[in-house]
């Protein structure tokens, strides 16, 4: 039999926008190595061509990432309009919208001795603050805002891989990330326990210099009865909110887990947590800051 030569086959769009200095560079490159056609600052008006030439070279389920931001200002009206459309003709459709915190920006802007696409009379500060109002439609529209604030290249394209990649397990997609209150609550986090009430290793000369991965440290947080009905409560909030999120549709949950420094009882919870029974299957577990050092403005040994 012949193909119906009106059969639209569908694609998957990620409209990969955000803030200048966000790391949007770094993110096409990560879709790029997992075989995305990529598009930087293409009009919006064009985009449903891309994809019907991208689809029918490609096959159904083709991917395409557009890179849409500041520079292309004058084409964002056109976005909301060409999305809908798109999502309406039944192609898989994501805004990705990259943050970072103000200070962040200046700082890697100092670091690169680059220029900001808005930069002019009052700076780069002035720039960033005109940028964020133009993107504001864009950010509203997203899908996903991910801060990139406290992430290295290498952990932004990691976690756009794990994102996007297409080789995640179906459903919700969980993280427990371990951390340290003295360096920041993590802002991807979408819930934040405190565990600072455990008995803490830290003051035990033996148990100081390790980390919540090695198993006398891990014994000595864990043995506590606190401890232990901590967890089996923490679980029980879990198995509650977790098909929840599901049946709402959303696809990743970060629970952030933390301690003063981010090495003793957070990761030893963090750890314990991921092997309850209950939680997704291949739960993601990150120690974001094991590898500092317990004493302020000092580098580990």
């Amino acid at each position: 039999m012949k193909a119906d030569s009106n059969a639209r086959t569908h694609a998957c769009v990620v409209i990969l926008t955000g803030v200048s200095g966000s790391g949007k560079s770094t993110a096409i490159k990560a879709f790029e190595d997992v075989g995305y056609f990529c598009v930087d600052n293409l009009p919006p008006v064009l985009l449903p061509k891309i994809v019907d030439v991208v689809s029918e070279a490609r096959g159904e389920g083709a991917r395409i990432a557009l890179v849409a931001d500041v520079r292309g200002r004058e084409f964002l009206p056109d976005f909301a309009r060409v999305t809908e459309d798109l999502r309406r003709q039944g192609h898989g459709m994501q805004v990705l919208f990259l943050d970072a915190g103000d200070d962040v920006l200046l700082r890697r802007f100092s670091e690169t001795r680059r220029k900001h696409p808005l930069s002019g009379r009052g700076g780069a500060k002035e720039a960033i603050r005109r940028e964020r109002r133009v993107l504001t439609p864009l950010r509203e529209m997203a899908d996903t805002v991910l801060n990139t604030s406290e992430f290295t290249v290498h952990q932004l394209r990691d976690e756009l891989l794990r994102r996007f990649s297409g080789k995640e397990a179906e459903g919700l997609h969980v993280s427990i990330v371990s951390f340290g209150y003295r360096h920041g609550i993590p802002l991807e986090a979408d819930m934040v326990m405190d565990v600072r009430f455990l008995p803490n290793p830290n003051f035990v000369p033996g148990l100081k210099h390790l980390t919540g991965l090695d198993r006398r440290v891990a014994e000595y947080v864990l043995s506590a009865q606190n401890t232990r009905r901590f967890l089996r409560l923490l679980t029980s909030i879990l198995q509650f909110l977790l098909p929840l999120y599901t049946k709402e549709g959303k696809a990743y949950f970060t629970l952030g887990i933390g301690c003063t420094g981010g090495r003793h009882r957070s990761v030893a919870v963090a750890e314990a947590l991921s092997k309850r029974p209950g939680l997704p299957a291949g739960s993601a577990v990150i120690h974001r800051d094991i590898g500092r050092s317990s004493v302020p403005g000092r580098s580990p040994k």
